[in-house]
């Protein structure tokens, strides 16, 4: 799969990568740490504009120097990154108003805000403990599409990736809020590309098992068996980087 380079970008040199492909605006929510940093430090290192948000504001001050080091040449305004809750609407819908203003619309979205019921069983999870999965992982997905599909439209291209789970297309003792969320992700994605115009394409993308700190909560220390984010990303972004319309609908593993 090979993603065409953007017609706004296709005549200008300097928006150009060194390997022939467009410079991408990304959105990454969760970017913080896990995943969504991982990805988010490999995208700039190959030239891509990040625009990132998560809930702990010295996350992201320390993310920022590492951001501007990555990006060759290295610069401190060449991404945006805001303090943001996606479990609530008013958060994404003021995230939104500030991502318009200051980089324009996104060409990539990445849902990758996440957390994890602790193990127990699920008549044994705590009602705010359930809701902070669904908050986050449903709730935050959807708030997201609310506000950044309509900009999206106006442009009749983008590419939405929402992350799911191998716990998303099963089931497993222990997580079943987690279980329940990813699979929600999967409807709610599957639904959404029927939505979209041609042009744009919503995809679930299982990462795969990585070595984060939601594993641990349910692996504990044999989680470290597992692929590191940094080993991931690469994989994962040449994965994303070439997602074209033609995926819309798809739900796909790294």
């Amino acid at each position: 799969m090979t993603l065409p380079p953007m017609p706004t970008m296709a005549g200008n040199p300097s928006m150009r990568l060194a390997g022939g492909g467009a410079k991408r605006t990304v959105l990454i929510t969760g970017v913080s740490r896990g995943l969504g940093k991982a990805l988010a430090l490999e995208l700039a290192k190959r030239g891509h504009f990040i625009i990132g948000c998560a809930r702990s504001q010295d996350k992201l001050n320390a993310l920022q120097p590492e951001l501007t080091s990555a990006t060759a040449p290295p610069s401190e305004n060449k991404h945006l990154l805001l303090n943001v809750d996606v479990s609530l609407n008013s958060s994404v819908e003021e995230f939104a108003r500030a991502v318009m203003e200051k980089k324009g619309v996104p060409d990539i979205i990445v849902n990758s805000a996440g957390t994890i019921n602790r193990n127990n069983k699920l008549w044994e999870v705590p009602a705010e403990e359930f809701d902070s999965v669904i908050d986050t992982n449903l709730k935050g997905t959807a708030n997201v599409l609310r506000h950044f599909i309509p900009l999206m439209l106006e442009k009749k291209q983008g590419v939405i990736i929402n992350m799911s789970s191998g716990w998303g297309r099963s089931g497993a003792a222990q997580v079943a809020p987690y279980c329940a969320s990813k699979w929600a992700i999967e409807g709610l994605t599957g639904s959404v590309a029927k939505e979209l115009p041609p042009g744009m394409a919503a995809v679930a993308l299982n990462p795969g098992v990585i070595y984060t700190d939601m594993l641990q909560s349910c692996f504990g220390n044999s989680a470290s068996l597992y692929q590191t984010p940094e080993s991931w990303a690469p994989k994962a972004a040449n994965m994303i980087l070439n997602l074209t319309m033609a995926d819309n609908g798809a739900s796909l593993s790294v």
